[in-house]
């Protein structure tokens, strides 16, 4: 069954539409203001030409761990630029790396691409399906350069699956989902390791030592330094920060000496690193003549892991959950060209909308396809099996009593066999007050609304692993 799609949908109605009502008959409709174009007087954003987009996506970043969330860590460039642009407070993403990727590249959900599963195993014969139309592809026919540095972790299995194949002109980063930040060893197991960092289709030898973090900068400054300002770009730095392995150089540790924990201290530093690169890169926007027509959108892929020393207080939950920590994002919007400044929207948003905003946003055409969404649906069921959320969990306060099993001490946590709650996430937003007992009806509404939605989904792509994929 197609669901609906909304066309023309961009960064003006992103950032000023209310979300007024939830439409029950139709499969994904959220009723908004009407659509303003970018040449409307009134809009919130009126760009000259199409604008140059740069998109920054973290990894693992939890909800706490920016400065203007009232953090510990120290992030005065993401603070600046939050506060002069136009923060997104009731954001959301997938709660691990592959579906978040895969739907922000598609516009899909992760049930219409057979992504729902899992990540991407390295030793898997998968990848992004290859009829999707995907993002920068969009880009490239509304005259966009399209470049992607960073992470990719949506297969690589054959040629076809590899980013410049799916409409990046080039591609600097690692194919796989974790990697060593200096020397880009990436490991599926023991005894199953190669090297993984690749530059276009090739493998980019003699990289190693130089920290991932700072290598992905630099490459986006050249980028930068090499493009005519006069044509439109597309720059998708996927940082592989903050993602474990726990690494960052030692000058960005002195400064967190006092965090008892050594995951936290490790993990803060590795924030303070990526908030530096920002700065770097907004440095190179204004330096090389893009930043007057720019727009940047940062966002994170999923919440924070509290055991590699991520926090997403007070949400609950963590990445790999379903709870508001695991999908609920740190995200925001700067530009120049925006009109309206330095705000707080708390716009229902999802990582799937920024496919259609940003397609639009460069005058290209968005025509919906079976499947094709654009449009987070309300949210307030967490119907899993086995999958409840952590208790509030302060890194530096559990150190050195974490437990073996991470799912073992969710399930501790809750009622035995317990498998459907209810929260109202717009009054209660830390998930504290189950009500499911006391509203039937709208569990059974909502439950009946997870299996239409269930019924449009398509097959688990999820094959079993290839021993050619050895790097040996």
């Amino acid at each position: 069954m197609a669901v609906h799609a909304l066309t023309g949908f961009s960064v003006v109605s992103l950032l000023s539409f209310g979300y007024l009502s939830w439409n029950w008959t139709n499969p994904n409709q959220v009723e908004y203001e009407p659509v303003l174009d970018g040449k409307d007087k009134g809009s919130p954003l009126t760009p000259r030409k199409p604008p140059h987009i740069i998109f920054i996506l973290t990894d693992d970043q939890g909800f706490h761990d920016v400065g203007y969330h009232g953090s510990d860590i120290r992030t005065p460039t993401l603070d600046k630029l939050a506060a002069e642009g136009v923060k997104l407070e009731n954001y959301y993403i997938q709660p691990i790396c592959t579906p978040s990727r895969s739907q922000l590249i598609t516009g899909r959900y992760q049930i219409h691409t057979g992504l729902q599963h899992s990540i991407i195993r390295p030793r898997q014969p998968n990848c992004l399906p290859l009829d999707q139309v995907t993002l920068p592809q969009k880009l490239q026919e509304a005259g966009y350069a399209t470049h992607m540095v960073g992470k990719w972790h949506l297969g690589f299995y054959k040629r076809e699956c590899l980013p410049t194949r799916r409409g990046f002109d080039t591609y600097f980063g690692s194919l796989t989902g974790s990697v060593d930040y200096y020397t880009y060893d990436s490991c599926d197991g023991p005894g199953m390791c190669g090297y993984d960092l690749h530059e276009g289709e090739g493998v980019a030898w003699g990289r190693g030592g130089k920290y991932s973090t700072h290598l992905y900068t630099q490459r986006v400054r050249k980028i930068l330094a090499a493009h005519d300002p006069r044509r439109p770009v597309f720059i998708f730095l996927s940082f592989q920060a903050v993602h474990t392995p726990l690494q960052s150089p030692k000058e960005y540790l002195h400064q967190y000496r006092d965090v008892a924990n050594v995951a936290r201290r490790r993990y803060a530093a590795m924030v303070s690193v990526v908030d530096e690169a920002v700065r770097n890169v907004t440095y190179a926007l204004r330096k090389y003549g893009f930043y007057r027509d720019s727009v940047l959108v940062f966002s994170t892929d999923n919440g924070g892991q509290p055991f590699a020393g991520g926090s997403n207080w007070p949400l609950r939950g963590r990445k790999g959950t379903y709870w508001e920590g695991g999908i609920r994002g740190v995200g925001f919007v700067h530009s120049p060209l925006l009109r309206r400044r330095r705000r707080v929207s708390r716009a229902l948003v999802h990582i799937t909308d920024w496919y259609p905003t940003l397609v639009a946003l460069a005058g290209a055409t968005c025509r919906p396809a079976t499947g094709w969404t654009g449009v987070h649906p309300l949210r307030r069921l967490e119907a899993a099996d086995g999958r409840p959320g952590l208790r509030r969990l302060d890194p530096a306060a559990d150190a050195g009593r974490l437990p073996g099993s991470w799912w073992d001490l969710e399930r501790r946590t809750q009622a035995a066999r317990k498998s459907v709650w209810l929260f109202n996430v717009t009054g209660d937003p830390y998930e504290r007050y189950d009500q499911a007992d006391q509203r039937p009806d709208v569990v059974r509404e909502l439950l009946a609304r997870l299996a239409h939605y269930n019924r449009t989904a398509i097959p688990v792509r999820y094959p079993a692993e290839d021993p050619r994929a050895n790097p040996n």
